[in-house]
């Protein structure tokens, strides 16, 4: 048996901008996804999905004919897609199937899938894994975007990323502020899909000159910063600038415009999670607005 691992993530700066080569502050998180890999003698890809729950969501078998030619009679979306990624797999691989007949494979979540901590993306790092290929060349062939939860899936510490000419680079660091204990994550209690989000952000942006430098800056200032009033002053700035920039409202503005703490979207606006300054007791009122998943930095991110 083969077994693979790859870490959650959330972005805490720039959002949308990333994806046209903003600097982007990046935390891979305690919860991901794992995957095993068993041969079997059947020329066949047999696949299990299973929920952080422990319950099975998804089973799929993939044929794999003389040819090495994939193909599947389950006709579902996820099922669509996974033959998708599988077909990916081989372009990158053309030897993948050749030396065994089949496999089992199974794919374990350690989060609920509505938490946006980035199934796919794990699950693609995972399969790049076992592939022996490049995991952001898999990305780019399969699901898109900027490859930021890529480098987190591989990642134990915070990265700053940023696409140059297209290409990833990255910087690890460590982002630990004395203010840890200020920071929450709140989950908004419904998921956001970011391709829709991406799609929205690229066609408002279609004919603007990008300059990020200001968003830069930010990027560098919340990684750095160590005053709590400062670092909530940097979240608001952040927001107001990426609102101009898709011509959305802030969550805070929108919602929770009473809230005395700063409040900060993560990744695709309207959905997911969003990071919430205040204390234990400050979190009463987001409980109080029915907003229960409610989860400590510490216990969230690496």
């Amino acid at each position: 048996m083969q077994q693979f691992y790859s870490h959650g993530k959330l972005l805490l700066s720039a959002e949308y901008a990333v994806l046209d080569g903003a600097l982007a502050l990046a935390l891979p998180t305690k919860f991901g996804q794992a995957l095993t890999v068993e041969s079997t003698p059947k020329n066949a890809i047999l696949w299990k999905s299973i929920s952080s729950e422990g319950t099975v969501w998804f089973e799929a078998e993939f044929m794999i004919d003389t040819a090495l030619k994939i193909s599947s009679k389950n006709t579902s979306d996820i099922a669509v897609r996974l033959l998708q990624v599988l077909d990916a797999l081989q372009q990158l691989n053309p030897r993948l199937f050749e030396t065994q007949k089949g496999y089992e494979l199974t794919s374990t979540l350690e989060f609920p899938e509505n938490w946006g901590l980035g199934s796919s993306s794990t699950l693609i790092n995972n399969l790049a894994q076992w592939a022996q290929v490049d995991a952001f060349e898999l990305l780019e062939l399969t699901f898109g975007g900027s490859g930021f939860d890529i480098a987190c899936a591989q990642h134990d510490s915070g990265i700053l990323y940023q696409l140059k000419s297209g290409k990833p680079t990255l910087k690890p660091v460590v982002f630990s502020p004395p203010f840890l204990e200020s920071l929450f994550f709140v989950h908004r209690n419904q998921k956001q899909n970011s391709r829709d989000g991406i799609r929205a952000y690229k066609t408002l942006t279609a004919n603007q000159t990008l300059d990020f430098s200001i968003l830069d800056g930010l990027s560098v200032d919340l990684l750095n910063c160590t005053d709590i009033k400062t670092f909530e002053s940097l979240l608001e700035q952040h927001e107001r600038y990426i609102s101009d920039l898709i011509q959305h409202p802030p969550l805070k503005e929108a919602l929770f415009s009473d809230y005395k703490g700063a409040i900060k979207s993560l990744g695709a606006w309207g959905g997911d999670f969003f990071l919430a300054t205040g204390d234990t007791k400050a979190m009463a009122y987001f409980r109080a607005k029915g907003y229960s998943t409610i989860v400590p930095f510490s216990d969230m991110i690496l």
